[in-house]
């Protein structure tokens, strides 16, 4: 057996992930373990956790991939500087001390880390290095359910390349188009997501959340000045109104005076109509990009699916739109499309491209195993660390469980969700769950406020089994990885006055639209997640008793986590959480609990304890 371990760390959202003769065994982020949110730090407990799943110790790999090459990563560093001096001396000053001490020797520093976890690691035989975008490239291809397809990757920037396209064919592929720094589609939705007061590399999903709330006024201004989009998808970014080559800030001066505002400060009640309509404004310009490129690539290539992977492609807005424009046939996201999934597609890439070893692909399944890569926990398991947490808890029989939980929903509770396998990526897919009441018009509000402990305006995403999806949203396809934004069917829709038709921005929030308002967005749209029996069969049994009991397939979904906290993993993170929140039930695994029979002094402060995000 050929194992071969993937591992992406030091920037952002470190992970792990192990294959095992070619197949999927295990992956995971080390923010779960660690419970810092986006952990950058070598991911020990993920590489070890991976370890544990696969029944291996590290010695006994055969291959340990990074995913990304330090030295081409430096160069880029190196000649932006030189090419933009004497700007950006400053940040020149702050990163070379970190590069020459750490960065540039980090072969050697990996192998130092590696050997801490074992120290029969032979790391000079075994380390191999794939490249950032190439990595992005192979986790969106080899996994997906396509014999053939274009792999499109885009997000802020790898060593040099920030969107990419290649061909695979069978166990090939190849990147055969590159667009370099520093014009990047992920770079700029970040500026903008600095200009409107969120923060960079996790406000982005904030903004998308944000842009129906307003009108995208400012799109010929984007166009015109800052972003020289052809009509092939490609593009060049007028570098004057940002700072992030140079500086410590993505955006600068110019850049708020062209738009007639300073920029918003970080996490501030003054969230306006203005940055509504910027919202609006630079999603609606993302995605005529991103539309622009699938059509010429449609066309110069004649081949029906596409495959995505990078930051960019967990906007799930342009990928439903992207999917409706039906240049491509068939679309296929990596479903830890960003830094994370890259420890996977490393491994990938080593398996596939380095070794030569072929590809087999199930008709119209891919082999992501629905997302659930991450540690499960057996009953006795749960039991223990419940009563270590000190929960007043019963313990079901499966059918009873279901039952108990379906009642609890159907009765407009908040309930905590943790059953089977941890989801790798950054969506919680029904095995780390907060879930709730689509019916409910308070639900979303609820949710936001006094469980998430963050902004009003958050959309929530519907889990609805697969076998109903059609009868409830305008898509025919499934979506198991809450990549794809549909609209609410017609017949499901409520009828707007011209009064509540006429409301701005957040106003529009309290307009119950539809018969499952918690879920449907003030534009009718919903990020759609599809439940399957055969990945996932107590969270479709769960579904499925709630619709017995209502009439309705459809649950609100979100991960289990407040604002700043990474999703939970273990029974006693889902235990802390629910006593730290409003939660009022806890499933985990065939064990229920209700707030009111916990004892009072266990209450923590959730609301205050993490950073936000």
């Amino acid at each position: 057996m050929t194992t071969i371990l993937g591992i992406s760390a030091f920037y952002h959202d470190s992970a792990a992930a192990i294959l095992c003769d070619g197949e999927i065994v295990a992956a995971a982020q080390e923010e779960r373990f660690t419970r810092k949110k986006h952990d950058p730090a070598f991911p020990e407990n993920a590489i070890k956790y991976c370890l544990k799943e696969a029944g291996l110790e590290l010695k006994d790999v055969d291959y340990a991939v990074f995913y990304e090459k330090p030295f081409l990563k430096f160069e880029r560093l190196l000649e932006t500087y030189v090419a933009l001096s004497p700007r950006g001396i400053n940040s020149f000053r702050a990163a070379m001390p970190v590069w020459l001490r750490e960065k540039l020797f980090q072969k050697d520093m990996l192998i130092k880390q590696f050997k801490e976890i074992d120290a029969g690691f032979n790391g000079e035989d075994k380390m191999l290095f794939s490249e950032h975008h190439f990595s992005h490239a192979a986790a969106a291809y080899y996994p997906s359910p396509f014999e053939e397809a274009v792999v499109l990757t885009l997000d802020g920037v790898g060593e040099w390349a920030t969107t990419t396209v290649a061909i695979g064919k069978g166990s090939e592929l190849n990147i055969v188009k590159e667009i370099h720094f520093p014009h990047s589609l992920g770079l700029l939705y970040s500026a903008f997501t600095y200009y409107t007061g969120f923060r960079v590399n996790s406000g982005e999903y904030k903004v998308m959340g944000l842009a129906p709330y307003g009108e995208a006024k400012y799109v010929d201004i984007i166009l015109d000045k800052i972003v020289d989009l052809k009509e092939d998808g490609t593009f060049h970014l007028d570098q004057q109104y940002f700072n992030y080559c140079t500086g410590l800030t993505m955006t600068n001066d110019k850049f708020a005076a062209l738009f007639g505002q300073p920029t918003r400060k970080p996490d501030g009640d003054d969230l306006t109509q203005f940055h509504m309509d910027m919202a609006a404004s630079i999603q609606a310009v993302v995605e005529e990009a991103v539309l622009r490129f699938t059509r010429s690539l449609a066309k110069e290539y004649g081949i029906p699916n596409l495959c995505m992977s990078g930051g960019v492609a967990l906007n799930c807005v342009a990928n439903g739109k992207i999917l409706r424009d039906g240049a491509f046939k068939n679309i296929w996201v990596q479903p830890a499309a960003g830094d994370a999934g890259s420890a996977l597609g490393a491994a990938q890439a080593a398996w596939h491209k380095e070794l030569k070893k072929p590809r087999t692909v199930v008709k119209g399944k891919d082999s992501m195993r629905g997302g659930y890569l991450g540690p499960s926990y057996t009953q006795d398991e749960i039991d223990a660390g419940l009563r270590e947490s000190k929960a007043v808890f019963k313990v079901l029989s499966p059918e009873e469980m279901i039952d108990k939980a379906a009642e609890a929903l159907a009765g407009g509770k908040a309930l905590g969700w943790l059953n089977g396998r941890m989801e790798f990526g950054p969506r919680s897919l029904g095995g780390r769950s907060i879930l709730g009441d689509p019916r409910s018009p308070e639900m979303q509000k609820e949710l936001n406020l006094k469980v998430k402990f963050r902004e009003s305006f958050r959309p929530f995403a519907p889990s609805v089994l697969s076998e109903h999806v059609e009868d409830w949203f305008e898509i025919d396809v499934d979506s198991p990885y809450m990549l794809l934004v549909a609209d609410v069917k017609k017949d499901k829709r409520l009828d707007i006055s011209d009064e509540q038709n006429a409301l701005f921005g957040i106003e529009k929030l309290n307009v119950p639209r539809s018969q499952i308002p918690a879920v449907t967005h003030v534009d009718y749209s919903a990020r759609i997640q599809t439940v399957h029996e055969d990945t996932n069969p107590a969270y479709h049994a769960l579904l499925t008793k709630f619709h017995e009991l209502t009439g309705c397939p459809v649950v609100v979904n979100t991960s289990f986590n407040v604002r700043g906290e990474p999703i939970v993993c273990t029974p006693q993170d889902a235990f802390h959480c629910f006593m730290g929140t409003n939660l009022e039930v806890l499933v985990c695994g065939n064990a229920i609990m209700y707030k009111e029979e916990q004892d009072p002094e266990l209450k923590e402060d959730y609301k205050n304890k993490y950073d936000l995000d």
